[in-house]
C-alpha cells in the first residue's frame, strides 16, 4: 500500500510486534547436501496452519534483483523463484495449507496506479541507458577503465502482468513446483496446495483475503487457525487486523536501510552510477582467486505478531465515560480506516497528513473526541458512517494552516542541521587551516619517530604570531576586495566564498531546491493549490464539492475493497490530486452505494490500460499499433513524455505522474476493431481462469478427487469439509490435469521431469455468496485469544522510543540464547577465514549458534 514510511513508524513505537525469524540451513556431507526435513517441528517455536504467499512480492526481487546480479534468463529466474519459496516454506513451515496468489486483474481504481508505475520505469529505463552511454563516454575519453558492454537484452520487468506469455510460463513452472514438492518432500506430505495464478482476477494479497472471509463464514472453519501471511506491502497489516483472526501473522524480509548497491557501470559497490570513476577493480587475493567467493548477504525474515499489536492498539484506543458500550474489535476497524487518511493504493493522501509528522497520532487524538460527540464509531464491517468522518475531517481543517508552517520550519531547520553537518564533516577532512611546525608540529601517536628537543622557544613562538597574522590579513584583504566587488554589500555573489574565491558547487550553501508554486506555508495557499494542481479557481465551490464527492466515494470503496470484496470493478478516482480536509462540509448524502454486477477486464485489455507503448511488445501486433500508429483513435492515451510534478517533494519518485486517464468506452470501442485479429493462444491467454487445488497421495482428499476424474464429472462438485481441514469449496475437472502415477514434464530444462509424481491438481472455486452478503468483522465464536505478550515496561518504552530494545529470536520470549565470548570470535573468524568467507553450517543465519 502506497503509506510512505508506515512500517517504520509502526516497527519503532509497537517494537515488540517484531520477531526475528531462526531458520535452520541444509548440511552438506561427503559433497550431497542434505535437505531440512520440514516436517519437523518449527524451530521459531510456533506452528502455523496455513502459510499466504503474495507471490508479486516474490517475483520482482527474484526476476531483477537490485543488491545483486541479475539471472541470466527466464529460467534461472523460475529457479529464483523457486529457491525463495522454498526457503519460505522452511522457516514458515505451515500444516494445513498454501495459498500462492499473483496478481490478477485489478480494479480500475488499482489500474491508475499500476499504469503510473509502468509509465515511469519505462521512462527510466530509457533514462538510464542514455546516461549510461553518456558516462561510459566521458570515462574512456579520460582513460578510466569499464568492463566490456555485455550484449544482453534489457528485462522488462512490465511483463510481471497479466495476460503477458511470461505470466502464462510461470504459472506452468509453478504447477510444476508444486507438483514436484508435493511428490518428493516430506513436509508437503498432508498440505493443501492452493494456486491462483494471474488468469484469475484480483489482486494477489485481496485474493488471499477473499479466500479467508468466505472460509470464516462457513460453519466447518476453525476459529483457531493460525495463519502467516508473506508480503512486504504495507496494507497486509490493515489486512490482517480486519479479518478479526486472534492467529495472524505476517512474515517478510528485513528491511535493512543505506544498503550499498553496485554501479550500474562499473558493477562495483561504494558509488552511484553519477559518481564512477572508471577505477578497475580491485583484487581479490593475489591472483584474483576469491574474485566469486564473496557472497551477497543473505536476506533475512522477520515475522510481525498482529496479536501484539492488537495488545497495543487496545492500550491506546480504550475510552473511558463512553455513552455506550466499549467494543475492541469496532475501534481496531476505525483505526484501520484512519491509517487509509495517510495513503493508499487508490487515493492521493490528504495534503495536511504525513504520517512522518505524527498525522496517525493526531488522528486518533482527533478520534477519541470524534466518538464521545457522535455515540457511536465511524465503521461497521466496512461499511462507512459519513457524519463522523466529516467532524474528523473538519477538525484536520482547523489545524492545516498551522500543520503547513510547521512543516515548512521543521524541513528549514532539517536543511541547517544537514548543512552544519557538512560543514563539519568537510572541515574534518581538510584539516586545520594552519599547521605548526619545526619543533612544535604534532606528532603522530605511536609514531616511530621521536619529537625534537625544543630549542629558542620564545623565537619560535614569535614567528607562529607572525604566519598567523599574515594569513588573516590576507584573508581580510580578500573579504574587502570581494565585498567591494559587490557594490559595497557584505555577503558574497557569484558563488563565491567569504574571501573572494569562486565556490565549486557541491561547496555551495544550499542546494537547488525544486520550484513550489503552490507554498503551502504562506496566506492564500488554498488559492494557489486550486489554480496551479486543477487550474481552477478556489472559490469554484461546484468543482471543489466534485472533487471531495470522488475523494467520498474513494474512502468508502477501499474500506469496503478491505472488508468485503471489491464494490466496483469500474469505479476509480478521477483526479491527480486530493481535495484539503477543510474542504470536506455537507458529504453525509455526497455516496449511496456502488453500481452492481460489474466485471473486470481482460488481460490483454489491462495490458493496453497500464503498459506504456515502449513495452507494447508484449501485445499482439494489431493491439500494439494502437499505441503508436499516429492515426489511432487512442493514441493521447500514450504519451511518449509526461511531466512528473514533484507536488512538494524532493526526488522524481515521490512525484505525481501527469499521465492522461483511459476512457474505457473509447478503449473499447478501439479493441473492438481488433479483436478478431487475436490468434488461439492470445485468446487463452486473454480468457479469465481459476484457482488450482494441488494434494498428495497420503492426503484425505487425494482418492475423492481421483473419483471425480474416474466419474468424468462435468458438473461443480462440493469439497468435503471433513477431508480437507474444514476447507469448503466447489471443485471441477481440470482440462489437463496433473494426476498420480502421470509423469509431469519439467517447463524447465535445467530441472529434472518428475517421473514418479504423486500430486493431483482439480479446479478450485470459493464458496459463493450474494452481492449484497455483509461478511461480519467479529470475532468467531469459540476463539481463543492468545496470551498476553507486553509488559508494562514494553508500553513505555514504545512511547518513549526503542532505547536498549533488542530483538526477539522466534516466539519464545524466554529462548536462551549462547552468547560467545572473545576467544570463541576469535575462532570463528580463523574458521570463517579458512572457507574463504563461507557461513558455518551451525549457525543461525542472525549469527547465534543453533
Amino acid at each position: 500500500m502506497g503509506v510512505p514510511a508506515f512500517f517504520r513508524w509502526l516497527s519503532r513505537k509497537y517494537s515488540t510486534i517484531v520477531v526475528h525469524c531462526t531458520e535452520e540451513r541444509s548440511k552438506e556431507c561427503n559433497g550431497v547436501r542434505i535437505p531440512v526435513d520440514t516436517s519437523k517441528p518449527n524451530p521459531n517455536e510456533v506452528e502455523f496452519d496455513n502459510l499466504y504467499l503474495d507471490m508479486n512480492g516474490i517475483i520482482h526481487p527474484c526476476t531483477h534483483p537490485e543488491d545483486k546480479a541479475a539471472p541470466k534468463n527466464e529460467d534461472e529466474m523460475m529457479v529464483a523463484i523457486f529457491e525463495y519459496m522454498d526457503r519460505l516454506f522452511n522457516i514458515v513451515r505451515p500444516r494445513r495449507v498454501l495459498y500462492m496468489a499473483i496478481d490478477g486483474v485489478a480494479p480500475r481504481a488499482k489500474m491508475n496506479q499500476q499504469r503510473s508505475r509502468r509509465f515511469r520505469a519505462s521512462k527510466e529505463g530509457v533514462e538510464l541507458v542514455e546516461e549510461k552511454s553518456r558516462i561510459r563516454e566521458e570515462i574512456l575519453g579520460r582513460g578510466g577503465y569499464l568492463p566490456p558492454v555485455e550484449i544482453k537484452e534489457r528485462f522488462d520487468s512490465n511483463c510481471i502482468t497479466p495476460g503477458t506469455e511470461f505470466m502464462d510460463n510461470l504459472a506452468k513452472c509453478l504447477r510444476y513446483y508444486v507438483a514436484d514438492r508435493l511428490s518428493n518432500d516430506p513436509g508437503w506430505r498432508n498440505i493443501t496446495v492452493i494456486l491462483s495464478d494471474a488468469s484469475v482476477p484480483g489482486e494477489g494479497e485481496h485474493k488471499i483475503m477473499d479466500y479467508i472471509r468466505r472460509q470464516r463464514a462457513q460453519p466447518h472453519h476453525d476459529p483457531n487457525t493460525h495463519h502467516c501471511l508473506c508480503g512486504a506491502d504495507a496494507d497486509l497489516i490493515m489486512l490482517g487486523l480486519a479479518t478479526h483472526e486472534p492467529n495472524f501473522t505476517i512474515i517478510r524480509e528485513e528491511f535493512k536501510p543505506n544498503q550499498p548497491r553496485p554501479c550500474a557501470m562499473c558493477g562495483q559497490k561504494g558509488h552511484e552510477i553519477k559518481d564512477c570513476q572508471g577505477v578497475a577493480r580491485e583484487k581479490q587475493g593475489e591472483h584474483d582467486e576469491f574474485a566469486d567467493t564473496m557472497p551477497a548477504s543473505e536476506q533475512e525474515f522477520i515475522f510481525i505478531r498482529l496479536c501484539v499489536l492488537r495488545e497495543y492498539l487496545e492500550r491506546e484506543l480504550t475510552m473511558a465515560s463512553l455513552p455506550f458500550p466499549f467494543d475492541f474489535e469496532r475501534t481496531v476497524d476505525d483505526w484501520v480506516f484512519m491509517c487509509f487518511f495517510v495513503g493508499n493504493d487508490f487515493l492521493p493522501h490528504l495534503p495536511s497528513l504525513e504520517i512522518r509528522e505524527g498525522a496517525i497520532d493526531r488522528l486518533v487524538g482527533i478520534y477519541k473526541d470524534v466518538v464521545h460527540k457522535t455515540g457511536g464509531y465511524i465503521t461497521e464491517n466496512g461499511f462507512v458512517k459519513l457524519e463522523s468522518v466529516e467532524l474528523i475531517m473538519q477538525a484536520i481543517g482547523v489545524a492545516e494552516d498551522n500543520i503547513f508552517k510547521k512543516r515548512k520550519e521543521d524541513d528549514e531547520g532539517f536543511k541547517r542541521r544537514n548543512k552544519d553537518k557538512k560543514k563539519r564533516m568537510k572541515a574534518q577532512q581538510q584539516g586545520p587551516a594552519y599547521m605548526t611546525a619545526g619543533q612544535f608540529a604534532p606528532q603522530a601517536l605511536g609514531g616511530r619517530g621521536r619529537p625534537g628537543v625544543v630549542q629558542n622557544a620564545r623565537h619560535q613562538a614569535f614567528d607562529m604570531r607572525m604566519q598567523g597574522r599574515d594569513q588573516h590579513n590576507k584573508d581580510a584583504a580578500q573579504s574587502l576586495k570581494a565585498m567591494m566587488k559587490n557594490g559595497g554589500q557584505a555577503g558574497s555573489s557569484d558563488g563565491q566564498d567569504g574571501r573572494g574565491v569562486k565556490r565549486k558547487a557541491e561547496d555551495s550553501d544550499s542546494e537547488p531546491e525544486p520550484e513550489d508554486n503552490v507554498r503551502l506555508w504562506e496566506d492564500g495557499w488554498k488559492q494557489r493549490y486550486y489554480k496551479t494542481k486543477f487550474d481552477v479557481d478556489a472559490t469554484d465551490d461546484d468543482f471543489r464539492k466534485k472533487v471531495v464527492k470522488s475523494y467520498v466515494e474513494g474512502l468508502c470503496w477501499v474500506l469496503r475493497y478491505y472488508y468485503q470484496g471489491c464494490a466496483s470493478w469500474k469505479w476509480y478516482f478521477p483526479f491527480h490530486y486530493a481535495p484539503f480536509a477543510s474542504d470536506f462540509k455537507d458529504i453525509k448524502g455526497m455516496f449511496t452505494d456502488f453500481e452492481l454486477g460489474t466485471k473486470p477486464f481482460k488481460p490483454l485489455e489491462q495490458l493496453m490500460g497500464v503498459f506504456p507503448a515502449a513495452s507494447g511488445n508484449f501485445l499482439p501486433q494489431t493491439w500494439r499499433s494502437l499505441m503508436s500508429n499516429p492515426e489511432s483513435s487512442i493514441i493521447d492515451f500514450y504519451p511518449d513524455d509526461f511531466a512528473i510534478d514533484l507536488n512538494g517533494k524532493k526526488y522524481a519518485w515521490q512525484g505525481v505522474a501527469l499521465l492522461p486517464f483511459v476512457d474505457e468506452r473509447r478503449l473499447r470501442a478501439a479493441l473492438a476493431e481488433v479483436y478478431p485479429n487475436l490468434s488461439p493462444e492470445e485468446n487463452k491467454r486473454n480468457s479469465l481462469g481459476s484457482d488450482m487445488l494441488f494434494v498428495g497421495k497420503s492426503h484425505p482428499c487425494c482418492d475423492f478427487i481421483q473419483e471425480l476424474y474416474r466419474g468424468e464429472s462435468h458438473e461443480g462438485t462440493e469439497m468435503p469439509a471433513e477431508l480437507c481441514h474444514g476447507i469448503q469449496g466447489t471443485l471441477n475437472l481440470d482440462e489437463d490435469p496433473i494426476l498420480p502415477d502421470k509423469p509431469v514434464q519439467s517447463p524447465i530444462p535445467m530441472l529434472r521431469d518428475i517421473a514418479q509424481n504423486t500430486a493431483i491438481g482439480v479446479k478450485y472455486k470459493d464458496p459463493q455468496y450474494g452481492e449484497t452478503f455483509v461478511f461480519k468483522a467479529v470475532i468467531l465464536p469459540g476463539a481463543k485469544m492468545p496470551e498476553k505478550v507486553l509488559k508494562p515496561g514494553d508500553w513505555e518504552r514504545g512511547n518513549r522510543g526503542r532505547g536498549n530494545w533488542r530483538p526477539q529470536l522466534g516466539f519464545n520470549s524466554n529462548r536462551q540464547q549462547v552468547h560467545l565470548d572473545q576467544s570463541a570470535f576469535r575462532a570463528l573468524g580463523y574458521v570463517s577465514t579458512e572457507a574463504h568467507y563461507q557461513q558455518p553450517s551451525h549457525l543461525c543465519s542472525n549469527g547465534t549458534l543453533c
